[in-house]
């Protein structure tokens, strides 16, 4: 039996194998380079994280000045003035009325743990440990840390790894917020927040307004706190600057990674409201969470340049621009038939695909799909039954046209090979 690597790769079977083609080697703007020299352009904007492109030489720069001045320093009970700017940065993009303070963590899964965390001393201190349960989304995706891969609504193997499940609940995302609110009806007086992505992450499907009025209607009539997890959304991508900002009313807390530092830094936030900052400083509770290189220099400085490159850039209007015509490729893909369906916002957006007899595929089937349209040069996201096409901001013409070519290859060859 073969030896298998060092490396134990995220997310497939341990006895993968990976060619040269398939192992990356360098990645600068929109494309990805590969050991037996080949590449391909990536339509995923590097897994959500790199909407500036692959080596963007404003934050590469404030990454190493940082570093240059203080390699280290950390948050753990005395504050340092790079986090600090980056935290007013964050703040004054995501309007100081709504949000207070700014927690750093290393990742959207650690981000979701501190959400959860966070919720529950809330009511805790407040008197009432009774209200405990966190409440998700079925098909949602918050990671894999122990109380994010329980608050997941994706099927990730809980059962296998004791995930505790028991303060955790799941409803739909795609009844208007019906069983949510039968939900509350039963336990209402347990529940201490709802936790939703206004796109889910895993397949591009967007919260009705009607799901989000009832929501912020039940967090009125039962007290629950309400988190968005905008890890995938922020920084832009649907076409605002925060998903969420729409919302006739805020959250308690807004989630961010991915997109914050460009990819540079393994970073997230929280941004927490006044409901919750207010108590914290009243009661003058301590917040039990550190992580030992949550906003670290560096990491606060690549906040900072990317919120100065989104501004330079204009980002709102150039997302806004790309998603148009980025709309336009989808369509054309439906219209003909390549694609069962379209849904998404901005520059997100999920492809339904579906079998010559009518039936969804399968996981498996959809990493075919997606091996097939590498093959031919793009690099897309695999989703439910669907790929996701998330290009990165500076994406142009001729990118678009390379990626509608590649994913048009790549199922006709699917389906060619279907039985």
């Amino acid at each position: 039996m073969t030896s298998p690597p060092a490396l134990w790769t995220s997310m497939v079977p341990a006895d993968t194998v990976f060619a040269r083609s398939q192992t990356a080697v360098g990645a600068v703007g929109h494309r990805v380079t590969y050991a037996d020299g080949s590449s391909q352009l990536c339509a995923t904007s590097g897994l959500w994280n790199v909407p500036l492109g692959f080596g963007n030489p404003a934050v590469l720069e404030a990454v190493s000045r940082a570093s240059r001045a203080a390699s280290y320093l950390t948050l753990f009970r005395a504050p340092h003035r790079y986090a600090e700017r980056a935290a007013e940065r964050l703040l004054t993009i995501a309007d100081p009325v709504k949000y207070r303070r700014v927690i750093f963590s290393t990742s959207g899964g650690a981000a979701n743990d501190a959400a959860m965390k966070l919720s529950r001393q809330y009511w805790s201190q407040r008197g009432v440990a009774s209200r405990s349960v966190i409440v998700g989304l079925r098909g949602s995706y918050h990671g894999t840390m122990y109380g994010s891969h329980a608050l997941s609504g994706d099927d990730l193997l809980q059962e296998a790894y004791a995930v505790d499940r028991r303060s955790v609940r799941h409803v739909a995302h795609a009844d208007d917020g019906e069983e949510l609110e039968m939900l509350l009806r039963r336990e209402g007086a347990r529940v201490a927040a709802v936790v939703v992505e206004p796109l889910l992450g895993s397949g591009a499907y967007p919260l009705t307004d009607a799901f989000v009025s009832r929501l912020l209607a039940l967090r009125e009539e039962y007290g629950f706190l309400v988190v968005a997890d905008e890890v995938a959304t922020g920084f832009g991508r649907t076409g605002r600057m925060f998903a969420s900002e729409v919302w006739d009313a805020a959250p308690d807390v807004m989630i961010l990674s991915k997109a914050l530092t460009n990819g540079v830094a393994g970073a997230a936030a929280l941004l927490v409201g006044p409901r919750i900052s207010t108590e914290f400083v009243r009661g003058g509770w301590t917040f039990v969470h550190g992580e030992t290189q949550a906003g670290t220099p560096a990491c606060a400085a690549a906040v900072e340049a990317v919120i100065d490159e989104l501004e330079r850039i204009d980002v709102i209007g150039t997302v806004n621009a790309l998603a148009a015509e980025l709309g336009r490729v989808a369509e054309a893909l439906r219209a003909d038939g390549s694609v069962d369906a379209v849904r998404g916002r901005g520059c997100f957006l999920g492809l339904s695909l579906r079998t010559a007899h009518g039936e969804e595929l399968s996981g498996a089937e959809v990493l075919d799909v997606v091996a097939a349209i590498a093959a031919h040069g793009v690099r897309v996201q695999p989703g439910p039954s669907s790929i996701g096409l998330i290009p990165a901001y500076g994406f142009r013409a001729a990118d678009l046209a390379e990626m509608e070519a590649g994913v048009r290859a790549g199922l006709a060859q699917m389906r060619a090979a279907a039985p």
